[in-house]
């Protein structure tokens, strides 16, 4: 009786990310605010409710992954070793996404794309400024629950704005590099630099707490 239920989920996750790599192909050519739901329904052969079933808005086709981010994030502090510390466990986290090679830390003339696409939407950069938010907030509540705190303790807060505004300049600071050199591994050097220096600062604003 699973088999069937496989089926669906497969077809059903195949369609998601039909629909998604459509809907970014025509954002990263035409520009978001200049592509429709019915562009992206005909770009990907389906209905216009069958996008809509998959992705409620617009945007949401274009950052189709931050739920994949939310997870690596969680699991950064579930999976670490005991004798790492939780701050520690987000700078290891980096290096080993660079490492592995990652999507997330791709930087590269097709990545370029994405980034000029976000830059050029009011709408795109709203909403990634609305997915920082919701990554402090799901780092805030994994550095509370590793160190048996309050979810909403202040320390965790601080730490976890800390820590993403280090990861964003870190993005920033690679694709610029990228941009001027053509070089992916410079791009990668220079992400990891300021992943290492944002976690020198850090972990001396959280010198008395649970999470150094």
């Amino acid at each position: 009786m699973s088999m069937p239920s496989d089926r669906r989920s497969r077809k059903r996750l195949a369609t998601r990310q039909g629909i998604s790599d459509a809907a970014t192909r025509l954002f990263i050519e035409r520009g978001f605010d200049h592509v429709t739901v019915d562009d992206i329904a005909d770009a990907a052969d389906v209905g216009r409710m069958t996008v809509f079933n998959h992705f409620p808005r617009k945007e949401d086709m274009f950052f189709d992954r931050d739920e994949e981010g939310r997870e690596m994030l969680r699991e950064a502090l579930r999976q670490r070793d005991p004798g790492v510390a939780p701050i520690e466990a987000y700078r290891l986290l980096a290096h080993r996404l660079i490492a592995e090679r990652s999507p997330a830390v791709e930087f590269s003339a097709r990545t370029q794309g994405f980034v000029e696409t976000v830059k050029g939407s009011e709408t795109l950069m709203a909403r990634a400024r609305a997915i920082r938010d919701e990554l402090a907030q799901v780092v805030t509540v994994a550095l509370s629950e590793c160190a048996g705190r309050d979810p909403a303790d202040p320390d965790a807060r601080l730490a976890a704005g800390l820590l993403m505004a280090t990861w964003t300049e870190a993005f920033i600071q690679a694709n610029r590099t990228f941009r001027q050199t053509r070089d992916t591994e410079e791009a990668r050097a220079a992400f990891l630099a300021v992943i290492d220096k944002g976690s020198v600062g850090l972990k001396a604003a959280m010198a008395s707490t649970p999470y150094v």
